[in-house]
């Protein structure tokens, strides 16, 4: 298993991947620990998931540089994602106890409540664009609620997969709770099949997402799911076309483009369609691309060489069938996975850069002249993840985000991901929903107890 810096395409380090052995090992003493973990005191689980919070602050830098050398992060972005970590740890160390009490509600018993208990250890499969947001969004939930947790990070991002099993185990968690297994993608069917493995979530493909959950559901197991997205950003002809413009480029080049809740498709209002798309042209050509360690950077490589191919296919395509290419549209010119800004408009139905998740810098213009037209395009998608809306009018701002399908909308925002809100999608989106109330209960028994 290599670690591999997309900035230049050199090896940083090799690891050893565990054997099968070594795997049921590692499950089994995370099940022992999980069987006395479960029976803890909110009070000790959230002094341990303070210290946590304490200990990534404490190693910001080191983790920041690890995540940028391994994927290719921009730095400022990696030192942001340390400290939202840090935020998603001390909100549930804060509020575990309160989401999870008992739930009395009248009945014809004397007294009847819910109650919410660990249900034992979960599997995660995470992704790498976000190597430590994507973990800690769901450890630290299903740790403050008593629960176990094994890691299968991204094989290109081993050293941040460690190094999250270490921060645990530093805070004073039991050694085996958490645990990281260093394995390929072809033996998580083999850990989902231990009886010890409670449940699964998966943040990933949708290829990756139906794999998982059909292999749990053949063992009556639950899942989670948070797969791909093609949000849209609607831009009508009232707003703040300014403000718009900046939060566009920002929602569509963090992380290179690599997010699944980045805007990708841009559903202009005609009466704005050429000023914003001058504009957002002005501002994504004065993006300088380098290397992702130097602070002065905004445009840092995609995290692999076949994700560059693929970002490039797409565009090529689009082009192909009828798009114009406004700006960008080729690989830079550099050594390591870099890609252009790319901005294609005349963008129609069945386009890749229409109809598919489009991972990297580009940005897909589609015209529209009504309100009822910016709606149907918006849910014209397999996806159904996040949203914006963008106008000076807010009730209608509200309305158009009722009616659009997906998990999330956000009106005159960015959309991002919160500790204190739910966030999940629909359709092939995936299901199931993280962070908020809502995060922490997806993995508990929800157990009714009637007393007379």
């Amino acid at each position: 298993m290599k670690s591999i810096n997309p900035a230049n395409n050199q090896t940083i380090q090799e690891y050893r991947e565990h054997t099968s052995g070594e795997v049921v090992e590692i499950i089994n003493k995370s099940h022992h620990e999980w069987l006395a973990w479960k029976e803890s005191p909110f009070s000790l689980r959230g002094e341990r998931m303070m210290k946590a919070a304490s200990l990534l602050r404490k190693r910001k830098d080191e983790l920041a540089m690890l995540m940028t050398l391994e994927m290719g992060k921009i730095i400022r972005e990696s030192e942001a994602e340390v400290e939202k970590c840090a935020w998603g740890c001390e909100y549930y160390a804060e509020n575990a106890e309160r989401f999870l009490q008992d739930e009395v509600i009248p009945s014809d018993a004397s007294r009847s409540f819910v109650a919410f208990q660990p249900l034992g250890v979960v599997l995660a499969v995470m992704p790498w664009n976000f190597p430590l947001w994507q973990v800690f969004r769901f450890a630290a939930p299903t740790l403050m609620a008593g629960n176990g947790g094994l890691l299968k990070h991204a094989s290109n991002v081993p050293g941040c997969a460690l190094i999250i099993e270490e921060i645990f185990r530093e805070a004073g968690f039991p050694a085996d709770l958490f645990r990281t297994l260093m394995i390929p993608s072809g033996m998580v069917e083999t850990v989902i099949d231990h009886p010890a493995i409670a449940a699964v979530t998966l943040t990933g493909s949708e290829y990756a997402g139906s794999q998982v959950a059909a292999a749990a559901g053949q063992r009556i197991k639950k899942t989670l799911l948070e797969l791909g997205g093609s949000d849209p950003f609607i831009i009508l002809e009232d707003c703040n076309l300014e403000m718009a413009v900046q939060h566009a480029v920002n929602s569509r080049m963090i992380n290179q483009g690599q997010s699944c809740i980045a805007a990708k498709r841009f559903i202009v209002h005609e009466l704005v369609l050429e000023t914003f798309t001058n504009r957002i042209q002005q501002a994504l050509t004065g993006l300088k691309a380098g290397d992702p360690l130097d602070p002065a950077t905004d445009i840092g490589p995609l995290a692999r060489p076949d994700l560059v191919d693929d970002i490039d296919r797409q565009v090529q395509e689009s082009v192909q069938m009828g798009a114009t290419l406004i700006t960008g549209g080729a690989r830079y010119d550099r050594e390591g996975c870099y890609y252009q800004p790319t901005i294609l408009t005349n963008v129609k139905a069945g386009m890749p850069a229409y109809s598919e998740e489009t991972f990297g810098p580009l940005v897909a213009i589609i015209p529209v002249a009504t309100d009822e037209e910016a709606v149907r395009v918006s849910n014209d998608s397999v996806f159904g993840l996040g949203g914006s809306v963008w106008t000076n009018d807010i009730e209608r701002g509200e309305q158009i985000a009722r009616r659009v399908e997906s998990g999330a909308v956000f009106v005159n925002g960015m959309t991002k991901s919160d500790p204190r809100l739910p966030f999940g999608g629909i359709k092939q989106s995936g299901y199931g929903r993280e962070l908020g109330i809502n995060g922490i209960r997806e993995f508990v028994n929800i157990k009714t107890i009637w007393i007379r």
